[in-house]
């Protein structure tokens, strides 16, 4: 047999390591993996056997299997796994997490039946509730702050069938009273259904009465973004329920996993109590320091959370408060800046949507996961303009992302969401063409970032009427303007005439770059097609500016020393702006020494 247990399952454990070593499972030839069975349909060796499986008197317990929309041996055998996980009877994989959650309120409720629901909740799960089961199914939602025990008791009508929370809210990190909740629904014949993606490991919703508990495996339990995927715990009862043959909801609307990515994620579980440790760890640190550092942040674990206790009542121990945080910065375009400075300069990590991944995931929770929601429930619901969700990742090292986090929360404080420069990375190719890469917002002065004995005062006749900063290196330099070609819709040429224009000994370093990368903090003037007015009094200023680099009639005739200074805190030359152009043209590239803080 596929199936050795090797010691009798303690699924009353408290600790869901020890209880996911019980149900080890080898492969057909002996294996230290368990098989993977890809068969779609399956044999019987006599007739009669096939009618009783139709009939419901035998099935995957008897080692009987059907059809791979109905049990799988290697699905089968995930969900074993995931019952170990969360101490239910049984468990069963789908292919989503919103397919274990539809499967399980389309399995509890039928039409005119009533939901009552948390108000902050992953947004798929609300428009279910709110738009779709409603139209669809006439199933109603009544939406209440689930940490209101009085609101929730007084929302149950005797047609409410469900009380539907997640352990920890998403995206607000509300932590449910799970054993209170438990009680007011037994106490009024109402099944618990808990969503306890954010906290595998962390609480075992089951142990504290909820009746099934639900997961998105695409989050932690994948933990590499590549994998879509959900999952049913509960009773054997109501496992065996979801697939009827002519009832079962994950039966009959299809849902389906693949075995091949059962398999995948059968291998991922026994690592995932080490990876939700190191998530909770990082997470807990951010917070704390970000909390220090005066930022509004919403994490279980701080002792200000209205949550705090409860949380820690209901963890289990040695795995910490859960490997998300929030931050709220007031407005959207300062989590705008605050996300983009992250992702784009420092590579801290990403602007995405989902949770669990091995590299941070960053999003502004009100305009993408809880888009669904209106503005009202939003508010309702706590969710700001400003709040970002951030799922911690495990790559880097601590210090190094702690640094590249405070940098950019600090730099909002103090610039806010407009900052007065961007700053571009970008490629410069054997052609001389620039290729904007990355950007970010930037303050763009270089004098408070270096000694005054490093910076060369532009000339008097370089300086427009209105301030505007304008800095070039010597070692790799765009001159105001003068790189736009006339027409040009994107603005980014690189002017071979200013290249030329740069001394020998920078424009040798230029050419022995493979990959020239720009620090440009940018706000290029796009001039309207067709025009021309101007191009060459904009090269001759570009070239001008070049001179001041170090070039012929340079006021620094070092030439090599000019190398290491930087010209800096002028603003752009006035044949920079033409007439019929939409804005005035600003290109700066910084300093090596300071680019790390532009």
């Amino acid at each position: 047999p596929s199936f050795v247990s090797l010691t009798a399952p303690k699924m009353d454990d408290a600790d869901p390591r020890v209880r996911l070593t019980m149900p080890k499972e080898f492969g057909e030839w002996g294996g230290v993996n368990n098989s993977i069975e890809v068969s779609t349909t399956f044999t019987v060796l006599e007739p009669a056997t096939l009618q009783d499986i139709f009939q419901g008197q035998r099935g995957p317990q008897h080692g009987c299997y059907l059809y791979g929309r109905s049990f799988n041996p290697t699905v089968r055998a995930l969900g074993r796994q995931l019952a170990a996980l969360e101490g239910t009877e049984a468990a069963y994989a789908c292919s989503s997490g919103m397919a274990a959650i539809s499967s399980t309120l389309m399995a509890l409720c039928n039409a005119g039946d009533h939901v009552v629901a948390s108000n902050t909740v992953y947004g798929g799960t609300y428009a279910l509730l709110k738009s779709f089961l409603p139209q669809k199914c006439n199933i109603t939602t009544t939406f209440v702050p689930i940490h209101n025990l009085s609101a929730v008791a007084a929302a149950i009508t005797d047609k409410t069938k469900v009380i539907y929370t997640e352990t920890v809210s998403n995206p607000t990190l509300v932590v449910a009273d799970l054993p209170n909740l438990a009680a007011l629904a037994r106490a009024r014949g109402i099944t618990l259904v808990v969503d306890n993606t954010f906290t595998p490991f962390i609480i075992s919703p089951a142990r504290h009465g909820a009746h099934v508990v639900v997961h998105s495996m695409t989050k932690f339990m994948s933990g590499a973004s590549d994998i879509v995927a959900g999952a049913v715990c509960g009773s054997t009862s109501f496992i065996q329920s979801l697939m009827d043959l002519h009832t079962g909801s994950l039966m009959l609307l299809g849902p389906t996993m693949d075995p091949k990515i059962a398999s995948e994620l059968s291998l991922r579980l026994p690592h995932l109590s080490l990876r939700m440790q190191e998530h909770c760890r990082r997470a807990s640190f951010m917070a704390t320091q970000l909390h220090t550092l005066g930022a509004q942040v919403t994490y279980p674990g701080l002792p200000h959370h209205p949550q705090h206790d409860l949380m820690a009542a209901l963890a289990n121990p040695g795995y910490g408060f859960g490997g998300l945080f929030g931050v709220d910065l007031g407005q959207a375009d300062h989590a705008n800046a605050f996300m983009q400075r992250l992702q784009n300069k420092h590579g801290f990590g990403y602007m995405a949507v989902s949770l669990g991944y091995f590299d941070t995931l960053m999003s502004l929770s009100g305009s993408s996961t809880s888009s669904e929601m209106t503005d009202n429930d939003k508010a309702a619901a706590g969710i700001s303009p400003g709040y970002v969700r951030v799922s911690v990742g495990i790559t880097g090292s601590l210090e190094q992302r702690w640094s590249q986090l405070q940098e950019s929360y600090e730099f909002v404080q103090r610039v806010g969401g407009n900052a007065p420069f961007r700053a571009v990375k970008g490629r410069r190719g054997a052609d001389g063409q620039v290729t904007p890469l990355l950007s970010w917002p930037s303050e763009g002065s270089l004098a408070s970032l270096l000694p005054a004995e490093d910076l060369l005062p532009l000339p008097e006749d370089l300086l427009a009427p209105e301030p505007s900063a304008v800095a070039a290196t010597a070692d790799m330099a765009v001159a105001p303007t003068s790189a736009v070609a006339s027409g040009d819709e994107e603005g980014d040429a690189w002017d071979p005439e200013v290249a030329a224009a740069l001394p020998e000994v920078f424009a040798a370093d230029v050419q022995a770059q493979e990959e020239a990368r720009l620090r440009v903090c940018a706000s290029m003037t796009r001039p309207r097609a067709g025009s021309s007015a101007g191009a060459g009094q904009e090269r001759q200023g570009a070239k001008r500016a070049a001179g001041v680099l170090g070039g012929e009639g340079s006021p620094d005739a070092e030439g090599a020393a000019a190398k290491r200074r930087v010209v800096a805190g002028a603003p752009v030359p006035a044949t920079a702006v033409r007439e019929g152009e939409e804005e005035e043209a600003i290109v700066i590239v910084y300093h090596p020494r300071v680019a790390g803080q532009i």
